[in-house]
């Protein structure tokens, strides 16, 4: 059974920041994976977090899925980005995307205004600096003039991008290094991959070996309607969001999209939670025995995702660990 790349993602719910840096380390050393993937809300700093983790592994891949581009400036993102290079040994990849309206707008205060625009200029002027050449850059949305970095990586640093209907994938494709997705259905890669490689054939670019992260979220259970209602619980609110619900349109949830967003307007909380179909919770999530998810996550990577980052759905400490444990490449002999 071929399961790609395996990865974690961190932060994890239930474990402090430190304790993630213990479980990276268990990660590396006893699990065997090749790769930890960060996520950013409300929890840990990305970026603080990948400098403790670069200083406690010494082989895994560490990258983040994602940071926002407008929370941070291009100056800003660059100097993080050669800084956790130069701490991991070139290891690290910056993971950019636009997030979504909650986090930009509620959260930050700012205005989730030209996305595609934001992300590529964001590219362009993180590029410029982290080739070591002074930023000279005048663009729609951004601007950034005379930054020189103080330090640099011994090597580029890659940076994929996330992506969710045409015109980001497309995008992703035309000016990163590999792509980032989450939450579909498999019958949903093929067009996620096309509309990606065909930006990427605009720029005359072969994207055909590129790297394809997907976060799954994963329960190791026996008991498949809990784990239904703890998906309804968590992801509720972000289905509901804007740019989620379209993307769950695309993937072919037209009734259940409209249904969630019109309970969502409401303040139906329990309404929101039920317009979340079994059907759509079992095609986006990996939920079962672990042979079970195992099967399904072979599924996506038969179709195209190169590698699966293990976010474990569970109500404690032990189901956080018996999830990492049940993919653990060194514990499945791979």
């Amino acid at each position: 059974m071929d399961l790609g790349k395996l990865a974690i993602s961190l932060p994890v719910p239930f474990f402090s920041a430190r304790e993630c840096v213990d479980l990276a380390r268990r990660a590396e050393r006893a699990w065997g994976y090749q790769a930890i993937w960060l996520a950013e809300t409300s929890g840990p700093d990305s970026f603080a977090l990948a400098g403790a983790l670069a200083s406690a592994t010494t082989r895994v891949t560490l990258g983040t899925a994602i940071v926002p581009v407008y929370n941070r400036t291009p100056a800003v993102l660059a100097m993080g980005a050669a800084t956790l290079a130069q701490l991991s040994g070139d290891r690290f990849i910056l993971g950019l995307g636009s997030s979504s309206h909650a986090i930009i707008e509620s959260w930050n205060g700012l205005a989730f205004e030209r996305p595609l625009t934001h992300v590529r200029e964001t590219v362009a002027i993180v590029r410029q600096a982290l080739s070591g050449a002074k930023s000279d850059f005048i663009g729609k949305a951004l601007r950034s003039r005379g930054l020189r970095l103080g330090c640099l990586p011994e090597r580029p640093v890659p940076i994929y991008l996330a992506g969710l209907r045409e015109k980001m994938l497309g995008l992703a494709g035309e000016v990163g290094d590999g792509l980032i997705v989450n939450l579909f259905p498999v019958s949903a890669l093929p067009r996620i991959l096309a509309a990606y490689r065909a930006g990427a054939k605009r720029a005359k670019r072969d994207a055909d070996s590129d790297e394809v992260v997907c976060r799954f979220q994963v329960a190791v259970t026996d008991d498949i309607d809990t784990a239904r209602n703890l998906v309804r619980a968590v992801f509720g609110a972000y289905v509901a969001q804007p740019v989620y619900n379209k993307f769950f349109a695309w993937c072919g949830f037209e009734a259940e999209a409209r249904d969630v967003a019109d309970a969502f307007a409401r303040g139906d909380r329990s309404g929101t939670a039920a317009a979340m179909t079994d059907d759509l919770v079992d095609r986006v999530t990996i939920l079962g025995s672990a042979e079970r998810c195992r099967e399904q996550i072979a599924e996506f990577v038969a179709a195209g995702v190169t590698t699966p980052v293990i976010s474990p759905l569970a109500t404690d400490r032990a189901g956080i660990e018996a999830s990492f444990e049940a993919f653990a490449p060194a514990l499945l002999g791979h």
